[in-house]
């Protein structure tokens, strides 16, 4: 690479955050489903409501003030900055597995809490093994927006050594002097490899 770093290093980039991102987008919206469909407190349909509408946002819109945010805490150019938008969640997967869940009898919560657990027990005991489905096909979903993502880290990322795949891919071709198509087209079947490999594993999952 002109960077100085091997395809082997933008690979490990892309790796750690969609890793990260996946974990975190998974824990964020099963706790954000679980509070709007089975738990009771005041305005929980005004909240879900906020939360599907905020699907009708561009997500380009939300990278300013979160650029400013990763500047302000020194966090930009960073690897964690990547990472951080998928912290929350996603409001498209939080609908996803509230309409799942609220078709789940809530028999089953009762009765587990009778036998002593707790909410949360309810959630990860009870309702994860049921809404199992739609969690891989959220997460396989979630797996292939951060792993092909090239906006929010050429917004976020200056340096070659932060670069995920998308970003090196893009070092390849320059219109003001020589491609290596060589390097891109063999990089390019490389980085598709977790992508076909993901699919043909999960893809039973698939609702």
């Amino acid at each position: 690479s002109t960077t100085g770093y091997s395809f082997g290093h933008f690979f490990m980039n892309s790796a750690i955050v969609t890793v990260i991102g996946v974990v975190c987008t998974i824990f964020s919206f099963l706790l954000a489903a679980y509070a709007v469909s089975r738990v009771k407190f005041f305005g929980a349909n005004f909240w879900f409501g906020c939360i599907v509408m905020t699907m009708m946002i561009p997500s380009q819109v939300m990278v300013v003030p979160q650029y400013i945010i990763l500047k302000k805490v020194g966090l930009s150019d960073t690897r964690v900055s990547m990472t951080l938008p998928w912290l929350f969640g996603y409001a498209f997967f939080i609908f996803l597995i509230v309409q799942y869940m609220r078709g789940i009898p809530r028999d089953l919560d009762e009765a587990a809490m009778l036998d002593g657990c707790s909410k949360i027990g309810v959630l990860f005991k009870i309702l994860v093994p049921v809404v199992q489905p739609s969690i891989v096909t959220a997460s396989i979903f979630a797996f292939y927006w951060i792993w092909q993502d090239f906006f929010l880290p050429l917004i976020f990322v200056g340096s070659p050594k932060n670069y995920t795949i998308p970003l090196a891919l893009n070092m390849y071709t320059d219109p003001n002097s020589c491609n290596n198509y060589g390097g891109l087209f063999a990089m390019s079947v490389i980085s598709l490899l977790p992508v076909i490999l993901v699919f043909i594993k999960f893809q039973k999952y698939l609702v």
